[in-house]
C-alpha cells in the first residue's frame, strides 16, 4: 500500500523540483549598476578619448648630480616653490674641507709669486750687470712664470670645489609644485636615471591633459576644436579645454585604465590640451573622459570626392 503511494509521489517531486530548477536557472539576472555614471558627450558628433592629467611643462623627474647623504630637506609635498628654491641638500662636509685646504694653498701660491716677483725685480734693478749672471736672472723669471701657474691652477682648484660644492643643494629648475618627494633625512642619494626620482616636479598652473585619440579617428580632431574633460568617477565635475598642440609622432596605446577589456591593440594620436584647475579636485596622475568635437567621417570632402574635383571629372573632353 505504501509503495503504492509513494513512488508516485516522490516521481512528482522529483519532477516539479527539475522544473524549478530550470526555472530558476533561465532567469535573466540584471546587469551590475555602475559605480558612476559615465559623461554623456556634450556634442552631437564627436570623437572620445582617454587623457591623463599632467603637469603643463611635464612631469620633471628630479635627481642630484652628486651622489651622498640628505642632509636638509627644504620643501614638502605640494610644496609650491620659486625657480632656483633649494629642495634638498647632500652632504657637504667633505666638500667644505677640501675648500679650507685650497684656500691656504691659494695663499701659499699668492705668497710664492710674491717672493718670485720681488726676486726677479730686485736682480733687474741692479745697478752693476755683473753682480748676478744672465742665467740667474733667467731663471728668476722662469721662477715667477712657475709660480703664477701654480697660482692659477689653486684658484681653479677652489672654484672647482666651490662648484662642486653648489651642486650639493638641488635646486626647483623652473617654477612649481613638489608632485612627490621620494627622499628622507638620512637616506643616501644615488645617481644617475632612477626608476622612481627623488622629487617629482612640475608646473600646475595650468594643467595639462594628456590624451590619447584612436588612430582612426585622428583626422577628425581639428586644432582649436571645442572640447571638454570629465572627471573619471564623477560626470559632474568638468571642464572646458583648449588646444595645445599634437604630439605628431603615432605611438602604440598603453593601457590608461587597467581594464580587461580596454584596447590596446591599436595606436593613437597624443592630443595635448591645457585647462585652469581652479578649486576643483583635479590632481596630476588622474584620467579624464574627453570629448572633441568633430565632423561625421561621411560629411568629410576628400581630394576625390570635392567639388572641385568632381567638376573637373565631369568636365567633356576635347
Amino acid at each position: 500500500m505504501i509503495r503504492k503511494y509513494v513512488i508516485p509521489i516522490l516521481a512528482v517531486a522529483g519532477i516539479g523540483f527539475g522544473v524549478a530548477t530550470v526555472v530558476q536557472g533561465n532567469k535573466v539576472i540584471p546587469p551590475a549598476p555602475p559605480v558612476a555614471e559615465p559623461a554623456q558627450a556634450p556634442y552631437q558628433t564627436f570623437v572620445a578619448g582617454s587623457g591623463i592629467v599632467e603637469a603643463s611643462n611635464e612631469n620633471i623627474g628630479i635627481g642630484t648630480q652628486v651622489a651622498g647623504l640628505v642632509t636638509k630637506i627644504c620643501v614638502q609635498v605640494g610644496s609650491h616653490v620659486r625657480a632656483g628654491d633649494p629642495l634638498f641638500t647632500i652632504d657637504d662636509r667633505a666638500t667644505l674641507a677640501q675648500i679650507a685646504q685650497q684656500e691656504a694653498a691659494l695663499q701659499v701660491a699668492e705668497a710664492t709669486v710674491n717672493q718670485a716677483t720681488n726676486q726677479l725685480a730686485l736682480a733687474q734693478n741692479l745697478t752693476d750687470r755683473r753682480a748676478l749672471s744672465v742665467q740667474e736672472v733667467t731663471s728668476r723669471r722662469d721662477a715667477v712664470a712657475v709660480a703664477e701657474a701654480k697660482l692659477a691652477q689653486s684658484r681653479a682648484d677652489l672654484q672647482a670645489s666651490q662648484t662642486n660644492l653648489k651642486l650639493l643643494t638641488v635646486r626647483a629648475p623652473v617654477d612649481g609644485e613638489v608632485l612627490q618627494l621620494n627622499i628622507h633625512l638620512g637616506e643616501f642619494a644615488p645617481t644617475g636615471v632612477l626608476a622612481t626620482p627623488l622629487v617629482l616636479f612640475g608646473r600646475t598652473d595650468p594643467l595639462w591633459l594628456l590624451v590619447d585619440v584612436d588612430e582612426s579617428d585622428s583626422w577628425r580632431v581639428k586644432a582649436g576644436a571645442p572640447a571638454e574633460a570629465f572627471l573619471r568617477g564623477n560626470k559632474n565635475i568638468k571642464v572646458p579645454l583648449k588646444f595645445v598642440r599634437f604630439q605628431p609622432d603615432v605611438v602604440p596605446k598603453t593601457s590608461l585604465t587597467g581594464d580587461t577589456t580596454e584596447r590596446v591593440d591599436t595606436r593613437v594620436l597624443q592630443v595635448i590640451y591645457s585647462f585652469d584647475r581652479g578649486d576643483l579636485p583635479i590632481y596630476v596622475g588622474e584620467q579624464m573622459d574627453v570629448f572633441v568635437e568633430a565632423p561625421e567621417p561621411s560629411g568629410i570632402l576628400t581630394t576625390t570626392n570635392s567639388p572641385e574635383a568632381i567638376a573637373r571629372n565631369e568636365r567633356p573632353s576635347k
